[in-house]
């Protein structure tokens, strides 16, 4: 095979270019519609218009412009400012990564605002490193590449309307995702110096993938912006952004076309599955989640990983980008720890390639695969914990998740034994249900799958990056069937190749695609059915019969649409150029239809896009409560340590404890003795243990958690001395609501603060 064999397919060429000034006006005006569109959500919902001005210029000056210029250094321009920016903000949060360490490490958090600057002032005084300031050889994206990215991001954006309008700033009457409360505890702990500890369970070493919680608090300490504001506003659209744009260049670089680039964009973040009427979704559907921080942080980094791998599989000199491989491994195994065994096995797949195509590359790809080898085995030593321990392999444990299973024959699952319960059970027709259950969802992400015909086709087969994204896709579908987790968290190995997957269905597009007609028509007639189709619900009697059919019916008639469909397009344009262009037009139609399933997807969405966020009528945390612990924030020491009576998110009818109410240690910014244990390791080591799941474990240290529930109950100076002499707890958050606080406690300990059921002591 000749190296020309394996270049991707010749560049379609961009709309004959206009005038430099309607250019530069075509060029910029498009990424206004996300930028107005989250600011003034934004303000919508309650974000201060200083920290978003703000935010904006740290994203700009301490993101953007040294990851580009650093990423301009080690791999050279795109030829555009878009890609450049790209590539060079996932560069950009690597590089913080590296400078939130040294300071953590060091006790120096207040140089922190000097370290984006150091990078700067080094490609300004350094004359070979001022070249990287400007694109020496332009080659401009068409203006429609910038229109469909910057619409994609703001669609992105949209989708976050209900969520943000549901979750208010604090101080509010709120009940917010207990992972969210979990995330922002992160966060204040990681403005600390190391070793970390659990903000929960103060003395216990942290080991938990938080580099997505690191990025957070890197911001709010260069900033001064509030971390929650940081975490539940101003975090997630630039990533959203990243994620679009590192995807978009690396759909080009594959693929060799720029509308392949931006089609890859926006489907990376606007894509969803088959959804055609059917009553459920696929499990594992959008790729970015609100709720779920690290799994939207690691994209753009595995983004940028794929795109240097790529390079090397594909046989080009990298020079001073090897420099990137390790770091970035690291970067993804301390973002999500699922995120970086898919490309582990993405490399050993294109290690398979290049073996038998192309052994002039093997020992470059060996070193790229043991780096990321090293880099994932480092980052698990690091960072796994908080549940990354109780991962393990039972084949279908995700079925669990699946509703039409969990109605039926999954009522009765337990994570014991090989397989799930219903499946071990099931009779010969169940076990049919449950093989057309997995055909159904191979099917609903079809758009994500189809991609691995790409391997079957002549020039591409060959070529390692495409058996590198095969690899991923694999890999992240295999990590979501093969293993169990206790709180399904399996399913973050499929969502965290979504993007990846995507962008090779779209290189496959257009590797087969003969030409434009095929593809516009497939994406709109896709899109089109997604939201004009019929839709039906779920149905009113659980049995496996009635499952069967629900699911059933909207393939039928979609199907059926799709046969009227092909057969008059056949009988409009006939020829052997028609019969070569409806497998594209297929593979369009999936694409599209995924895209159209998102639009219904925000569609209420918009309608609380800017709308103010509300309180909650009743609330998990009320608005009193939240300003005590702003309070004690505002009034106590970055080392204190605090006791409080707060544990339960909620208890059962049984009188189980619920302990994943984390909101003290978050809004107060400060460790607990003991607070929520519910995402401890000990705590999920034991899931299952008596019959409890994980949050409803009992508290670790049995006698520490004795004495801080008897400080609050009976209030003796004996025992609130114990907690400051052995423990060093030096303030009490006290909170009616949870239970009654005895009166000696005020002879004990100093009232600083009151506020609605919320007393706050200081132990002098």
């Amino acid at each position: 095979m000749t190296e020309a064999l394996l270049e991707p397919a010749a560049e379609v060429a961009p709309p004959p270019p206009a005038p430099r000034s309607r250019r530069l006006l075509l060029s910029v005006v498009p990424w206004l519609i996300p930028a107005v569109v989250t600011g003034a959500m934004l303000h919508a919902t309650g974000t201060p218009a200083f920290d978003i001005a703000r935010y904006a210029v740290y994203l700009a000056l301490a993101v953007l412009l040294p990851g580009t210029l650093v990423h301009r250094a080690l791999r050279g321009s795109r030829g555009n400012l878009p890609e450049d920016l790209g590539l060079g903000g996932a560069t950009g949060l690597l590089l913080m990564l590296v400078g939130w360490a040294l300071a953590a490490a060091t006790g120096l958090q207040v140089l922190l605002p000097g370290w984006p600057l150091l990078i700067i002032l080094l490609f300004v005084a350094v004359p070979r490193l001022r070249r990287h300031w400007r694109i020496a050889d332009p080659q401009p994206l068409p203006a429609v590449w910038s229109w469909g990215i910057a619409v994609a991001i703001a669609m992105a954006v949209l989708s976050l309307g209900t969520t943000w309008r549901n979750t208010p700033l604090p101080p509010a009457d709120a009940s917010w995702y207990q992972d969210l409360g979990y995330h922002l505890a992160l966060v204040r702990e990681l403005m600390r110096s190391m070793p970390f500890q659990v903000p929960q369970l103060a003395g216990d070493t942290l080991r938990y993938h938080y580099l997505s919680d690191a990025d957070m608090a890197t911001a709010a300490m260069i900033t001064k912006i509030d971390p929650a504001t940081v975490l539940l506003r101003l975090w997630l659209p630039p990533i959203m952004a990243l994620t679009a744009l590192v995807a978009a260049a690396l759909a080009r670089q594959l693929a060799g076309k720029w509308w392949a680039g931006a089609l890859g964009g926006v489907l990376a973040v606007t894509g969803l599955p088959l959804i055609l009427g059917s009553p459920v979704t696929a499990v594992s559907g959008a790729t970015l989640s609100y709720l779920s921080p690290s799994e939207s942080y690691q994209l753009p980094l595995v983004g940028l990983l794929l795109a240097v791998a790529a390079d090397v599989l594909r046989g080009r000199a990298i020079g001073w980008a090897w420099a990137l491989v390790f770091p970035l491994g690291v970067a993804v195994a301390g973002a999500k720890s699922s995120g970086l065994p898919p490309v582990v096995a993405g490399l050993a797949a294109a290690g398979l390639a290049v073996f038998f195509w192309h052994r002039e590359r093997l020992r470059a790809t060996l070193i790229l695969f043991g780096t990321a080898l090293a880099a994932m085995l480092i980052g698990y030593k690091l960072f796994a914990g908080g549940g990354a321990g109780t991962l393990k392999v039972q084949p279908l444990s995700v079925l669990d998740i699946f509703l039409p299973y969990r109605q039926t024959l999954g009522a009765h699952d337990l994570n014991d034994g090989n397989v799930p319960l219903g499946l071990a059970d099931a009779s010969a027709g169940g076990l049919l249900f449950i093989g057309a259950l997995i055909g159904w969802w191979l099917l609903m992400q079809i758009s994500r799958l189809a991609g691995l015909a790409l391997l079957a086709t002549g020039r591409a087969g060959r070529d390692p990056a495409a058996w590198l994204l095969a690899g991923v896709t694999v890999a992240g579908a295999g990590g979501m069937w093969l293993f169990w987790h206790p709180s399904g968290s399996q399913i973050y190995f499929w969502s965290g190749v979504l993007a990846f997957a995507t962008v090779l269905t779209v290189w496959l597009l257009a590797d087969r695609a003969p030409g434009p007609r095929a593809l516009l028509g497939g994406l709109v007639a896709g899109a089109v059915w997604a939201i004009v189709a019929p839709k039906f619900a779920a149905p009113k009697v659980h049995t496996v019969r009635a499952w069967s059919w629900a699911l059933l019916e909207p393939v039928l008639l979609t199907a059926v649409v799709a046969v009227v469909v092909v057969a008059v397009a056949l009988l409009v344009r006939r020829g052997p150029v028609a019969r070569r262009a409806l497998p594209a037009a297929l593979v369009a139609a999936v694409l599209g239809a995924g895209f159209g399933g998102f639009v219904l997807r925000i569609k209420p969405e918009i309608r609380h896009a800017l709308q103010p966020a509300v309180s909650k009528t009743n609330p998990s945390v009320t608005r009193d409560e939240m300003a005590a612990a702003q309070w004690l924030d505002h009034h106590s020491g970055t080392d204190d340590i605090i006791a409080t009576n707060v544990h339960c998110l909620r208890y059962s009818p049984k009188g189980e404890c619920d302990a994943r109410a984390f909101w003290v240690s978050a809004l107060t910014g400060r460790r607990a003795l003991v607070e929520s244990w519910g995402y401890t390791d000990q705590a999920l080591a034991a899931d299952g243990i008596n019959g409890k799941r994980y949050p409803l474990q009992p508290a670790p240290y049995p006698d520490r958690f004795a004495l801080n529930e008897r400080v609050f109950a009976q209030g003796d100076p004996a025992d609130v001395a114990t907690l400051r002499t052995q423990y060093h707890v030096r303030w009490l958050f006290a909170d009616s609501r949870v239970g009654p606080i005895s009166p000696r406690l005020a002879q004990s300990a100093t009232v600083r603060h009151v506020a609605g059921p919320v007393t706050v002591y200081e132990l002098q």
